[in-house]
């Protein structure tokens, strides 16, 4: 009879290896099918670096990137490696005041600022109203992090892909590129590969992905130095919503726009950049990074799994655990996901806590009746 192990993990991103790294602590036998390698160009959790700050308009959010960043700090301690760069992170735009409210209604620490002040402390961004600070912000290494979680927890297998899952309500057997794997339950954090794979179970999750477009600006008046942390991270919450942070151990800064790229197919992603959205990218520094040449220096591509609502999905259903659909913003609670995935696994908890359980459960795109 084949080796029955604990829990099969399929897709070796952020997500996957957090909870096999949760999965491991907890004693259990794990093994990680990765399609291609850690951070790989078609990955959504590839690239040099991601925010974390506790700015959502919504305390739940809030409260969740609190214990995230806990867990971010036990991680650091685990693995001996620098995970968290702290960086001030500036909020502003039209969502400002219910940004402000969740992070008060939550507990959180920030400080209104107005424009001048903005300006006095931080030269190399333009607001043109109020905005707010966050102190607990800080930019992870986004390749160091996953390097430090693939050394964690359990049997990685690269180069290995999931064609199939099958759940006989006693184990799952996943067929792969190379063989069969039979565990006792299996969790799917494949990011946009997830939903084919869960489809055939009858488990609806209708992410999208998108390919969206990254540019890494120079600074301009002395172009070789290291950043200094006087720019900080910002995110203008509007419509479209561009965002920025500085890159550790670089002079350069990374910029994006949320949620600004096409559809895209998953398995033939054209990496080329995209004009239209550079060019988008040059108007915001002109108008928020005056210390920065606008014109980026360095573009990549990066794939969003989006679901409808932008809420993740985390959620067992028989023997199978979903942990997909981060919709661009899911890098910050990485540690969070995986011991909420690793939580529904083992039967601990139901995962998240409420109110966000009900939120992330697949249950929520059934049709109605």
């Amino acid at each position: 009879m084949a080796e029955v192990r604990d829990v099969a993990i399929v897709g070796a991103g952020l997500l996957g290896l957090a909870a096999a790294r949760a999965l491991t602590a907890r004693g259990r036998d794990v093994i990680l099918l990765e399609q291609a390698t850690v951070g790989h160009a078609g990955a959504g959790s590839k690239g040099s670096c991601r925010i974390f700050r506790l700015g959502y308009p919504d305390p739940a959010y809030v409260t969740a990137a609190r214990r995230a960043g806990e867990l971010w700090r036990e991680l650091e301690e685990e693995s001996g490696r620098q995970l968290r760069w702290p960086t001030p992170h500036l909020t502003f735009g039209t969502g400002l005041r219910d940004v402000q409210h969740a992070l008060q209604a939550a507990g959180a620490p920030c400080e209104p600022l107005r424009a001048a002040e903005v300006a006095e402390r931080f030269p190399d961004i333009r607001v043109d109203g109020p905005a707010l600070l966050e102190t607990e912000s800080a930019v992870l290494a986004a390749d160091v992090a996953l390097d430090a979680l693939a050394r964690l927890g359990g049997e990685l297998c690269t180069g290995t892909r999931v064609l199939s899952i099958a759940d006989d309500d006693t184990h799952v057997t996943l067929h792969t590129s190379a063989g069969p794997v039979t565990a006792r339950t299996a969790i799917v954090t494949a990011g946009p590969w997830s939903r084919g794979l869960l489809a055939p179970l009858g488990v609806l999750a209708p992410t999208t992905p998108t390919l969206e477009q990254i540019g890494y600006l120079r600074p301009t008046g002395t172009p070789t130095r290291p950043d200094s942390g006087r720019t900080p991270i910002f995110i203008c919450h509007e419509d479209p919503a561009p965002y920025g942070l500085p890159v550790p151990g670089s002079p350069l800064y990374k910029i994006g726009i949320h949620d600004s790229g096409d559809a895209t197919d998953i398995d033939a992603q054209d990496r080329s950049p995209d004009r239209d959205l550079v060019d988008r990218l040059s108007r915001v520094a002109e108008r928020l990074l005056p210390g920065y040449d606008p014109e980026p220096a360095v573009t990549e591509r990066c794939v969003y799994d989006n679901t409808p609502d932008e809420d993740f999905i985390v959620d067992r259903i028989g023997n199978v655990v979903i942990g997909c659909g981060t919709s661009g913003h899911g890098f910050k609670f990485g540690p969070l996901l995986g011991e909420w995935l690793a939580d529904l696994a083992t039967g601990a908890t139901n995962g998240p806590e409420p109110p966000l359980r009900e939120r992330f459960a697949a249950r929520r795109f059934r049709p109605a009746g």
